[in-house]
C-alpha cells in the first residue's frame, strides 16, 4: 500500500480524529511565536490543517475544520484577553470568560470561512491547491482579519520568522510576504506526506529547507544607513499596578518614581516613558511638573518622550509629549483598541458597559502626524496596539530616523501577550530597517536594532531602567517604499489563476461525462 493512501486514508476513516488534528494544529502553531519561538512550527500547524482539509469529503467538513483550527489557535494564541477583562472590575469578572470565549469563537470564524472558500479549489489538482491556492488564501484572510473592523493583527505567521532566517524577506515584502512564504512550505509539507511514491516524496521534502533558507540571501543587503552619531537611549520601567494606576492614593508615588528613574538617567540623550505612565491629562501637570522636568533635561542635553492623555476641544486622546529644550510636541494615538479605549455600538451594548470600569475608555483617534521630534531628529511614535499594524508604522517613514512603541501591557498580566507584542515590535524594525525603542509600564521593555536584534531587554514586572546604544537611520525597505500592495496583487493574481483553472478542470470533467 503507498503512502498516499496510508495516510489520505486513514485521515478518511478516522474524521473525528481528523477534526481533533486540526484543533491541535490551530494550538501548535501559537507555539511558533513568543515566547516559545520554535519558528518551524508555523508551517507545520497550517500544513496539518491542509491535510485535514485534503481528506475531508464535503465542504462542510472543511468550514468545520478550519474553525477548530481557529478555535486552537486563538483560545491558546489570545488567552491573555481573559486577563485584561477581569481588570475591568468586579462587577465584570463573572463575565470575562464567557466575554473571552465569545471573542475567540468570532475570531476563529476567519479560518472556518477561510475552510468554506477552500472548498472551492477541490477540482484542482492537490498540488496546485496546496501550494498555490490555499497558500494565497491563507494570506488573504490574514489581511482581512487585520483590516475589516478595525482589524486584530495577531498571530500572523510572519510576525513568528523574526530572527529566523524566512524573516529576512520582511524587508521586501513586509509580514505578509513572510505568511505566504510559510504557507506555502506548510503546503509543500502536507504534499510530501502524501505523496505515491519515495522519491517524489524526497524531493517534494527538499524543497522545504531550500525555500526556508533562500531569504538568508537578503540578510547581507543593507536597506537603510546610519545618519548621525550613535546616541544613548532609556526606557523608564515604572512598573505601576494597574489596579492601582488610575487611584489617587497611587498618583503622587508615580509622579516621583518617573522623575526619580529619569534623573538617574541624564546620561542619555533620549528617554522614553511608557504609555500613559502619567494617568493624567497634560494640561494638569504642564506648569509645575513637566515644565521643571523639560528645563532639567534641557540642561542636560536631553529629550524626555513623556506618555500622558490630552484634551483638546471636547476631545480625549492617548497621547504622547517630547519634552526638552524644544517646545513640546504632541503624538495623539490613531489606532484605538475597541472596548478598551472606545465603546461600538453603545446602542447594542449599553447593558455590557455599565457593568464595566474602564479608565479614559471614551478617547477619539487622532487623524494628526505620526512624527514628532525628539533628541533632534525625526522620530516615529506608536502607541500600544498600533505596533501590531505594519501599515500604520510606515506612515511614519521614511521621514523618521527612530521609532518608539509606548505600551502599558499590565493590562495583560504575565500572559503571552507582553511576549508577542515585543515580537511584533521587533518584526516592525526589520520591516523598516530602523531602531525600535520599547517602553511599557510593567515589561517588556526594549531596544530593538534594525535587524531585530534585541540590545538592551527589561523583564516583566520588574522596575527597571533599560539602555542602549542607538542610531538614527536614513534610507527605505522596499516595504516602507511599496507597503503590502504587491503581496496583496501577488495572493490576488494567485487566486485569479486558482479560479481560471478550476473552471478549466470542471470543463473538461463535464466533457468527459458527456
Amino acid at each position: 500500500m503507498t503512502l498516499t493512501f496510508s495516510v489520505s486514508d486513514a485521515l478518511r476513516r478516522h474524521p473525528v480524529l481528523t477534526d481533533l488534528l486540526a484543533l491541535a494544529a490551530g494550538m501548535l502553531t501559537v507555539v511558533a511565536f513568543a515566547p516559545y519561538s520554535i519558528a518551524p512550527l508555523a508551517l507545520v500547524g497550517p500544513g496539518l490543517l491542509f491535510l485535514s482539509w485534503l481528506s475531508a469529503t464535503s465542504a462542510k467538513r472543511m468550514v468545520l475544520r478550519g474553525y477548530l483550527f481557529g478555535l486552537g489557535l486563538f483560545g491558546f494564541g489570545v488567552s491573555w484577553v481573559y486577563h485584561s477583562l477581569r481588570l475591568f472590575g468586579e462587577a465584570f469578572a463573572p463575565l470575562a470568560l464567557p466575554a473571552t470565549a465569545v471573542f475567540v469563537g468570532v475570531l476563529a470564524l476567519y479560518p472556518a470561512v477561510m475552510g468554506w472558500a477552500a472548498s472551492a479549489f477541490r477540482t484542482l489538482p492537490r498540488g496546485l491547491r496546496l501550494v498555490l491556492a490555499w497558500p494565497a488564501l491563507w494570506v488573504l484572510f490574514e489581511w482581512l482579519r487585520s483590516t475589516l473592523f478595525t482589524g486584530f493583527p495577531w498571530l500572523l505567521l510572519g510576525d513568528s520568522q523574526v530572527g529566523f532566517t524566512p524573516g529576512w524577506l520582511a524587508p521586501v515584502t513586509g509580514t505578509y510576504g513572510v505568511s505566504w512564504l510559510l504557507a506555502m512550505l506548510g503546503g509543500l509539507l502536507a504534499w510530501a506526506a502524501v505523496q505515491s511514491s519515495l522519491p517524489r516524496r524526497l524531493l517534494t521534502a527538499l524543497l522545504i529547507p531550500v525555500l526556508w533558507y533562500a531569504p538568508g540571501l537578503l540578510r547581507t543587503v543593507q536597506w537603510t544607513v546610519p545618519d548621525g552619531k550613535p546616541m544613548r537611549a532609556t526606557m523608564i520601567q515604572g512598573n505601576i499596578a494597574q489596579a492601582t494606576k488610575f487611584s489617587q492614593s497611587t498618583y503622587d508615588k508615580t509622579l516621583r518614581r518617573y522623575l526619580d528613574m529619569t534623573r538617574a538617567h541624564w546620561d542619555s540623550q533620549l528617554i522614553v516613558w511608557p504609555e500613559t505612565a502619567l494617568p493624567t491629562l497634560y494640561r494638569y501637570v504642564a506648569k509645575d511638573y513637566l515644565a521643571p522636568l523639560a528645563a532639567e533635561a534641557a540642561r542636560h542635553n536631553s529629550t524626555v518622550v513623556v506618555g500622558l492623555f490630552r484634551k483638546k476641544g471636547p476631545h480625549i486622546y492617548d497621547a504622547a509629549v517630547s519634552i526638552g529644550k524644544n517646545a513640546p510636541e504632541f503624538y495623539l494615538k490613531h489606532h484605538l483598541v475597541p472596548f478598551g479605549e472606545y465603546m461600538p455600538l453603545r446602542g447594542l451594548f449599553g447593558w455590557l458597559y455599565a457593568r464595566m470600569d474602564v479608565p479614559m475608555s471614551n478617547l477619539s483617534a487622532s487623524h494628526g502626524t505620526y512624527v514628532i521630534h525628539a533628541a533632534g531628529i525625526p522620530v516615529g511614535v506608536s502607541i500600544c496596539y498600533e505596533i501590531a499594524f505594519g501599515r500604520d508604522v510606515i506612515r511614519a517613514l521614511p521621514q523618521a530616523k527612530l521609532l518608539i512603541n509606548m505600551s502599558n501591557d499590565a493590562w495583560f498580566g504575565d500572559s503571552l501577550e507582553p511576549n508577542q507584542q515585543l515580537q511584533m515590535a521587533r518584526m516592525r524594525a526589520l520591516e523598516t530597517g530602523r531602531y525600535m525603542l520599547v517602553a511599557t509600564n510593567s515589561g517588556i521593555s526594549a531596544a530593538v536594532a534594525p535587524d531585530g536584534r534585541i540590545l538592551g531587554l527589561g523583564g516583566w514586572d520588574k522596575t527597571i531602567a533599560v539602555t542602549a546604544e542607538v542610531r538614527p537611520m536614513r534610507g527605505a525597505t522596499p516595504y516602507v517604499l511599496m507597503g503590502s500592495e504587491p503581496v496583496l496583487w501577488g495572493i490576488g493574481g494567485g487566486l485569479f489563476v486558482s479560479g481560471l483553472l478550476v473552471l478549466r478542470y470542471r470543463r473538461r470533467q463535464r466533457l468527459e461525462e458527456s
